[in-house]
């Protein structure tokens, strides 16, 4: 048995021991990646250790930990009161609020997993405190940071085109925009009707009753700003400009914010780092270092190679489309399109399935399960959702982003890939 195939396996029995057993996921994958990379791959420690995401570590924890204090010292509580009154008492429009939100970041510049952890905290704060359900508003704000995640100014946008000119491939970036846009927006829009977004607050009648019990429901300690807020709203401002306008690092940029706000108010602050989700970021770095690992001895090229050597172009489209959301509901999108897109250069170039609509479904498949708790933009969903069964939540990210790796691949093969969209 090849080295590919024994660290595929090890990978599934990962999986079953940590569902049947409910052992952190995190943990079983640090000590898979030790026994496969020390004795099926020879690897030393340096070579295990270079998957570890210490960029991610650092995003979970930073922006946690920010949003934690807000918690702690009533910010997020002030804010669900405002935002409430602005919406006049519409609970049904938050969770579209929020989707059109984290879109507009990412169409106009901002990271995916950055707009996410922007957005998805006070996301969620709204989702405890209104009863929404915490699944459909993680998913309306990926959807949403994904929907707007390839216009031609965006990150992702400019990645895809720009591989797609190097390889000397044909490309049309509304499409790939609009492909993108509208898949998330259907999901979107499936998910509202199925997660009981129909069945929240949305009449005028309604949303008057809503404001005035939220009204003479919160106390003055709720709705006042504090020293303490105020500084704490000039931070969550100074992440946005900071990551979108600068470009910094979000994860950085937050934990060096919540440190600033931690040295005035420590009382706030010792609270907020016990709030930080630290089982989810041993699940996720652990997860993402085994996949290092797998990335590292040629699995992921193994798995593309065998694709495309099967010879029937609108089969071995669909199961690139398969591998990519597979292979990125554990690992960086932006990475698999950069692998997957210049693997299906051969027979693209045979002129047998329309480049543009092939390209469209290779990065719609690999973004769209960006909701799994085991990519960036989950785990910060995961992370950012107070007062929830973690455990409970955790499975219930874990199949709605099984359904999207089935469901998705399927349909965009279908519909941009075998009419020959391009």
């Amino acid at each position: 048995m090849s080295d590919e195939l024994i660290s595929i396996l090890v990978l599934v029995v990962v999986f079953v021991i940590a569902t049947t057993r409910s052992i952190n996921m995190g943990a079983l994958s640090f000590a898979a990646a030790f026994a496969v990379g020390e004795l099926v791959a020879g690897f030393d420690a340096e070579q295990i250790f270079a998957g570890f995401p210490g960029d991610l570590f650092v995003v979970l924890v930073g922006v946690t930990y920010l949003f934690a204090l807000a918690r702690a010292n009533g910010t997020t509580d002030w804010l669900v009161h405002a935002a409430i009154r602005m919406v006049g008492g519409r609970v049904a429009l938050i969770p579209w609020v929020m989707f059109a939100i984290s879109g507009v970041l990412t169409a106009i510049g901002a990271v995916s997993p950055a707009a996410v952890a922007i957005v998805a905290p006070l996301a969620l704060s709204f989702a405890a405190r209104y009863r929404i359900s915490p699944l459909l508003m993680g998913a309306m704000v990926v959807h949403g940071a994904q929907g707007g995640g390839f216009s031609p100014i965006s990150i992702y946008g400019s990645i895809v085109n720009g591989i797609v000119e190097r390889e000397k491939l044909p490309g049309n970036e509304v499409t790939l925009f609009l492909a993108s846009l509208v898949v998330n927006l259907l999901i979107a829009a499936v998910v509202f009707v199925v997660c009981g977004g129909l069945k929240l607050p949305r009449t005028d009648t309604a949303a008057a009753a809503a404001s005035d019990e939220e009204e003479a429901a919160a106390s003055d300690a709720d709705t006042r700003l504090t020293p303490a807020r105020i500084a704490t709203l000039v931070a969550l401002v100074a992440l946005v400009v900071a990551v979108l306008a600068f470009d910094l690092d979000a994860g950085l940029t937050a934990i060096t914010l919540a440190v600033a706000l931690s040295v005035v108010w420590p009382d706030h602050g010792k609270r907020a780092v016990n709030e930080i989700t630290w089982p989810t970021v041993l699940l996720i770095c652990g997860v993402l270092t085994y996949v290092g690992v797998l990335d590292e001895m040629g699995t992921i090229t193994y798995a593309g190679n065998a694709v495309t050597d099967i010879g029937v172009p609108l089969l071995a489209a669909l199961l690139l489309c398969y591998i990519g959301a597979i292979i990125s509901a554990f690992a960086s999108s932006v990475g698999i399109m950069g692998a997957l897109i210049p693997l299906a250069v051969p027979f693209l170039s045979q002129g047998h399935i329309g480049a543009v609509g092939m390209i469209a479904a290779l990065t719609v498949s690999a973004t769209v399960v960006d909701i799994s708790p085991f990519s960036t933009n989950g785990a910060l969903v995961l992370a950012a959702a107070p007062d929830v069964d973690r455990d409970r939540f955790f499975r219930q990210l874990m199949i709605y982003g099984g359904i999207m790796v089935v469901a998705v691949p399927a349909a965009v093969w279908l519909t941009m890939v075998v009419p020959g969209l391009g």
